[in-house]
């Protein structure tokens, strides 16, 4: 074999073990970039991150705390994500960039006291309500599953009203709102938003 063709073969070996090296290290990094990203994921999904904006510590955490989802008899306990992120990865992200949009509030001053926060508590709320009805109130049924329910154990009026919401279509927040925070002041309640299915 000549000189040239052991060059050659030398030259390829090299040039693989080079893309080989520059493919395991995409990979680390890669990997370091995800484990990151989920990591940042994962902390910005609880409730101490949450709260750590006093619009929301003040206000609708406030009025949370001690509600039936804060404290209960088994000990269960939703927190602020479990209502409002949703838990499959592309709605949980999609809802992300949703949120990092409304730090313009933040960033603007739109809520930063008691009052301005009651001002536009109604609009905030329609905006929750019409989300949780396009979901078929998704978050309440990621805890509460309607076939798992005992009607034994609701009263009467509670069957009733269970009856009608499965013949009518219509999903938990129509009736149940208001149970974690306060209602707002407006002409309309959950039940009279409609969307499209």
């Amino acid at each position: 074999m000549s000189k040239f063709a052991q060059c050659r073969i030398v030259q390829k070996l090299l040039s693989l073990r080079v893309g080989i090296f520059a493919l395991l290290g995409a990979v680390v990094v890669g990997a370091i970039l995800l484990g990151g990203f989920n990591s940042v994921l994962g902390w910005t999904n609880t409730e101490s991150f949450c709260v750590t904006c006093h619009e929301m510590r003040d206000n609708v955490y406030a009025e949370y705390r001690g509600t039936i989802h804060d404290k209960n008899r088994t000990g269960v306990r939703a927190t602020c994500p479990d209502c409002h992120v949703p838990r499959e990865i592309v709605p949980k992200l999609i809802r992300k960039v949703q949120a990092a949009g409304e730090l313009w509030a933040k960033f603007t001053g739109k809520l930063d006291t008691r009052e301005k926060f009651q001002e536009h508590r109604y609009e905030l709320a329609k905006h929750v309500w019409t989300t949780m009805k396009k979901t078929d109130s998704q978050a309440c049924r990621n805890c509460h599953d309607a076939n798992s329910m005992s009607s034994k154990k609701q009263s009467e009026k509670a069957q009733a009203r269970h009856e009608k919401m499965r013949r009518e279509g219509m999903t938990c927040i129509d009736c149940h709102y208001a149970i974690a925070h306060e209602e707002p002041e407006g002409e309309l309640g959950p039940q009279d938003i409609v969307v499209a299915k």
